[in-house]
Parts: C-alpha cells; sequence; structure tokens
C-alpha cells in the first residue's frame, strides 16, 4: 500500500513537472516594458555660429564654442530619451561652401542651408542654441524666443522657459518675435534658446564651465519633454471624444 502511495505520488509531481515545463512563468527578473518619452520623435538642435562666425564674444571666449558644446550635452539627453537627433554642425564650421568669399555672403548662405537641413531632416522639432552680449553688462539670464504665426511654437518655448527658470533662475519670459528667419522658415515647431549674456561677469563665469552647460541643457530637455509629453496626451484625449 505504501509503494502505492510512493508511485501515485511520483506521477503526480512528474505530471506537474510536464506542466510547469510547458507554460511560461512570469519571474520578477524579466525587465519591464519602459516607453521612451521621445520614441519617434526626430529633433534637429542647431548650435548657433560656427567657422568664420564667432558669434558673440568677450576677449578669447566665443558664442559658437559653448553653442555646441551644450548642443552635444542637450543631444545626448534627447537620444538617452528615444529621440532621433540631428546636429546642424558638429564641428567649429559654417555651412556656406568652403571657396564663399565675403563675411555677409557666407552667413546669408549658412542660414538658407540650416534652414534646408531642418527641411530634410523632416523635423518634428527644431531647437536652436545662441549666446548674447550687450554693452550693459547688468542684463543677464536666458531666454527662449519664438515664431508667432504657429501656437505650438510659443507652446514649446514657454515649456523650455519655464524649465530654464526652475534651472538657472532666470526672471525672463518666452517672447514671440517675427524678424529670426531661421524660426520663420523651419517649417516645424521650433524655438531659439539665448542660454545667456557673455557681457555679464558671473554668468560669463557660469557659461564657460561643463556643470552649468549641463544644467541648461537638461533644462531644455526637460521643457521638450514636456512639450512632447503635452501634445501625445492632448492627441489621445481627442481620439478619444471622437471614438
Amino acid at each position: 500500500m505504501k509503494r502505492l502511495f510512493f508511485i501515485v505520488l511520483w506521477v503526480l509531481g512528474l505530471i506537474l513537472l510536464i506542466y510547469l515545463l510547458k507554460v511560461p512563468v512570469p519571474t520578477l527578473l524579466q525587465p519591464a516594458s519602459v516607453t521612451s518619452p521621445l520614441a519617434g520623435q526626430v529633433i534637429v538642435i542647431d548650435p548657433g555660429h560656427g567657422g568664420v562666425d564667432g558669434g558673440a564674444d568677450y576677449g578669447d571666449l566665443q558664442e559658437k564654442t559653448i553653442t555646441l558644446q551644450t548642443s552635444f550635452y542637450l543631444r545626448d539627453y534627447l537620444q538617452e530619451a528615444g529621440a532621433l537627433v540631428y546636429l546642424t554642425r558638429e564641428e567649429d564650421v559654417d555651412l556656406a561652401p568652403e571657396g564663399m568669399q565675403g563675411y555677409s555672403k557666407r552667413k546669408a548662405h549658412d542660414i538658407r542651408e540650416r534652414v534646408s537641413f531642418i527641411q530634410d531632416h523632416e523635423a518634428d522639432l527644431f531647437v536652436s542654441i545662441h549666446l548674447n552680449s550687450v554693452l550693459n553688462e547688468n542684463w543677464s539670464g536666458a531666454q527662449t524666443f519664438y515664431y508667432p504665426e504657429d501656437d505650438e511654437n510659443k507652446v514649446l518655448a514657454q515649456s523650455i522657459q519655464g524649465r530654464l527658470q526652475e534651472s538657472v533662475g532666470t526672471n525672463r519670459q518666452a517672447l514671440g518675435i517675427n524678424q529670426i528667419y531661421i524660426l520663420k522658415h523651419a517649417n516645424t515647431t521650433a524655438a531659439l534658446v539665448e542660454a545667456g549674456f557673455l557681457s555679464h561677469p558671473e554668468e560669463r563665469a557660469l557659461l564657460v564651465t561643463e556643470e552649468y552647460q549641463r544644467r541648461l541643457a537638461s533644462a531644455m530637455y526637460e521643457g521638450i519633454v514636456e512639450y512632447v509629453v503635452g501634445l501625445q496626451n492632448d492627441e489621445n484625449q481627442s481620439s478619444q471624444i471622437t471614438e
């Protein structure tokens, strides 16, 4: 009788083992599915100036160097969030042909090439990064500009500016302006960030540091994510209403 009991127990154990081998068992070791907030987004970053055009300066400091490094940090943050990111330049060059003579002629060609770059890459978003410099050393603070003919530009600019206010303490507000060529002709949602003033002594000392450049890039990144997530939520709500 005891032998029969162990035989039955063994058969039941075998049946249970076969069942477990056939049925997948969830495990805490399996990674959870994580959605990247910027997955599918094509973003073009424009490091202002380059090449013969140094932009704003103070002594040996030039805008073109700081904007490029800050753009690299922003690119990295955006890529980590799933975006496909392109830079209009990745080194100290402008986009005019090598043999083109005349500073003004090169500048005009360069800006048109940047616009074409945005359009050719079919960007969902575009952000241009610059620095300011004025005679009055008291002026300071990062500020985001947008082309006011499209409401989405304003929403993006305000999202970025809000994050800049939190991160670097600027009291400036996002501002719509019609005269910025690259914003007017980008044909996509766009913003231009003046990340600070090289002419302001305290801000200049910060702008040349990696820590501050990363703070600026992080704030821009957070503003972009805020805009994209908000846009996606609006689209989801609209689709639910129409269903």
